[in-house]
């Protein structure tokens, strides 16, 4: 249970805003994944928010934390205090979600990102005020109030309640990631919304390679014609293009202190970038 800087407590929600039911979200973790939502009461603040937490075999402590719908991803960073790490992600109706104590963030403090649902921003820690390894979630509506009575996959966590959850996150029925398809070391930087998938561009700071791929969403385990490219400024540019099953790319090409332009296709849905993230 943790106690947040007074700074950053909003006043708490009466009942549940009718904004909020807008947003659909599901788990902030990998698909198959089961955690506690734990809904303290009274005590635990802002009153409303959720402490994620072990259930049985699965341990949440370094769990890769997934947006729970889509929207614009903010990075942040309190020290040793409050939130600690944590990220913002601000969704189409006016409704904001909020995942604090990270242990990792896959983009820098003051930086922000296009996310989907799904899409990974950190991973879950015990930064800030906090005393133990546990993801601390909320949701807020348009005029930043929190919702007492949160739901995430369909199940509604009131204030008091502590239910097991199972995340159908990520669960499109693409057994693909795009951390899994680039390999080790990559972590997503930036991402784009394609009707029936997603391109995203990814970074391995160790070796200085981006990398690209197209993931499917839809119509997946069944060929049709995507691609994914990446094109460090000044080079030419390389391209992954067929009639792909689950995904296009990946696409690597060393890019360190470079700026590139990157994206993608599904059938006739696609996204080139401006020459960006350089360096």
């Amino acid at each position: 249970m943790v106690t947040l800087a007074a700074a950053l407590l909003p006043q708490p929600a009466s009942a549940q805003s009718p904004d909020l039911l807008a947003t659909s979200h599901k788990s902030p973790f990998n698909c198959g994944k089961t955690f506690y939502a734990n809904n303290w009461y009274p005590g635990h603040s802002p009153s409303g928010a959720i402490d994620w937490q072990d259930y049985g075999s699965d341990d949440v402590d370094g769990e890769t934390v997934r947006a729970t719908a889509s929207g614009t991803a903010y990075f942040n960073d309190a020290g040793s205090t409050s939130y600690g790490k944590w990220v913002e992600v601000r969704h189409g109706d006016g409704t904001r979600t909020r995942y604090a104590h990270l242990a990792t963030m896959v983009r820098s403090a003051g930086s922000s990102m296009s996310v989907g649902q799904g899409t990974a921003i950190g991973t879950v820690g015990s930064t800030g005020g906090s005393t133990a390894p546990h993801l601390h979630y909320e949701q807020r509506t348009s005029t930043g109030a929190v919702d007492t009575s949160p739901t995430v996959d369909g199940v509604t966590v009131s204030l008091g309640e502590k239910k097991a959850i199972t995340s159908s996150n990520t669960c499109s029925g693409n057994p693909y990631t795009p951390e899994g398809v680039c390999g080790s070391g990559y972590t997503v930087i930036d991402s784009v919304g394609l009707t029936g998938g997603r391109t995203y561009l990814l970074y391995n700071s160790g070796n200085g390679y981006n990398c690209v791929v197209t993931l499917k969403t839809t119509n997946v385990g069944s060929p049709s014609p995507m691609s994914a490219f990446l094109e460090p400024q000044g080079e030419t540019r390389t391209t992954d293009s067929g009639s792909y099953d689950y995904y296009a790319g990946p696409v690597r090409r060393d890019a360190a202190r470079q700026c590139v332009r990157w994206g993608g296709s599904i059938g006739s849905s696609s996204y080139t970038s401006p020459f960006e993230h350089c360096g």
